[in-house]
């Protein structure tokens, strides 16, 4: 299946740079082009895009806003959010992904960087580099950790988990994979995928992006602090 990507980003020479590099590829395509987050919500709709690449500084409404009302919107359930940014805003790239985003990009990255990301974000998995994601979680939890943001119910659905979901949950908040977390536990990936899943559904987390944030917010994963 072709992969449907919509580009939301307010310098349109980046745009076409990322349009070429996506059209470039056999199993994905660029279906719009958004200049600020409103349109990009209303594109994503209207061109049944399966990952967007989002900008957070735009005008109007930002990709962060935009990436929220994506997330909200059931149908838009399947939809996955990557989000672009120079690293000089972390701490809007954290509360992305608490909003929903399966994760973020810097826009310095390598060509092949992205188009991993795209097509590893349209599978609904970790994104690129989960460790990575981690450590910018973990290191933005550490330096705010009375956000008035975090959902202080989440820590009460963690009473749902199974020990062994939560084991499992542990290891995801430390970036491990599948197949990481399968050699830890001594069991095969398809039961870890199993409890990823289960854990995904009661916690009510769109993809393992999600569960890391959650992991941190409820307190079952401390932050460490270097």
């Amino acid at each position: 299946m072709t992969i449907r990507v919509l580009l939301a980003d307010d310098q349109a020479l980046l745009r076409s740079a990322f349009r070429v590099l996506v059209d470039s590829e056999p199993d994905m395509e660029v279906v719009g082009e958004a200049s600020d987050g409103l349109e990009a919500v209303r594109m994503t709709k209207e061109q049944r895009a399966d990952v967007v690449l989002m900008d957070i500084r735009m005008p109007g409404t930002d990709g962060l806003a935009a990436t929220r009302m994506i997330s909200a919107d059931p149908d838009l359930a399947d939809v996955r959010v990557v989000i672009l940014t120079t690293f000089e805003v972390d701490d809007y790239v954290v509360q992305s992904l608490r909003a929903g985003a399966s994760g973020f990009l810097g826009k310095g990255s390598e060509p092949e960087e992205l188009l991993n990301a795209i097509r590893i974000a349209s599978g609904g998995q970790a994104l690129l580099s989960p460790a990575a994601t981690t450590g910018l979680i973990s290191r933005f939890l550490a330096q705010d950790p009375a956000d008035d943001d975090r959902d202080p119910a989440r820590g009460e659905r963690l009473d749902s988990l199974t020990v062994r979901e939560r084991e499992v949950l542990v290891q995801v908040a430390g970036g491990h994979s599948n197949d990481e977390i399968a050699e830890r536990l001594e069991v095969s990936p398809l039961t870890v995928k199993t409890h990823v899943n289960r854990a995904m559904a009661k916690l009510g987390a769109r993809d393992r992006a999600q569960l890391v944030v959650i992991a941190y917010e409820s307190g079952l994963v401390r932050p460490r602090v270097e």
